[in-house]
């Protein structure tokens, strides 16, 4: 397996492209079936949702859907500051639609609980989340569960397929997590 050096840590490769990919078709199915009938909104969080949603929403079938996106931030390096930032906030109309906000990864759950409260505030008929990855032993909101789940993660640091490090590293074709024991 590969590995890649960065700020003193040590990441080796986990999720290959091919596992990515059966991951992101099984919640792509997941959708197609629940919306099948309906036009949702894709809600993208930008910048890490970035490569999930377009491989995501490539993978749907028979769901006409739009997308939009929205940028907050709640982490610098390899640690949650705990203050959601909104970047670029929403620009779609929400009201009365079938929001699916899409994340790279879900966690403590404080960014989508907070998108979850703003999307039904501005008068979403309903919300619901799907996600590449989720820590189900970090999250602290119980509404920010996600509803489509690509894979189950423990508390382990990840990069690649859109998720970054300071900023870095989101183009890599594979996830890799950071290898114990370093730094």
């Amino acid at each position: 397996m590969n590995t890649i050096e960065e700020q003193g840590y040590t990441f080796q490769e986990w999720l290959m492209p091919d596992q990515i990919a059966k991951d992101v078709q099984q919640v792509a199915d997941q959708i197609s079936t629940d919306y099948k009938d309906k036009e949702p909104l894709f809600v993208v969080v930008l910048n890490g949702a970035f490569v999930f949603a377009a491989d995501l929403i490539r993978a749907l079938k028979d769901v006409r859907c739009e997308q939009t996106f929205i940028r907050v931030s709640s982490y610098w390096g390899m640690s949650s500051t705990g203050q959601l930032e909104f970047i670029v906030p929403l620009q779609q109309v929400v009201d009365n639609r079938d929001v699916i906000i899409v994340e790279d990864i879900v966690d403590s759950g404080l960014t989508i609980h907070q998108l979850k409260a703003h999307m039904r505030g501005l008068g979403a008929t309903s919300v619901r989340v799907a996600t590449m990855l989720f820590k189900p032993n970090k999250l602290e909101y119980d509404d920010a569960r996600p509803d489509y789940v690509g894979r189950e993660i423990s508390d382990e640091f990840v990069i690649g397929y859109g998720l970054d490090f300071d900023g870095f590293l989101r183009n890599l074709p594979s996830i890799y997590k950071v290898k114990e024991g370093t730094k």
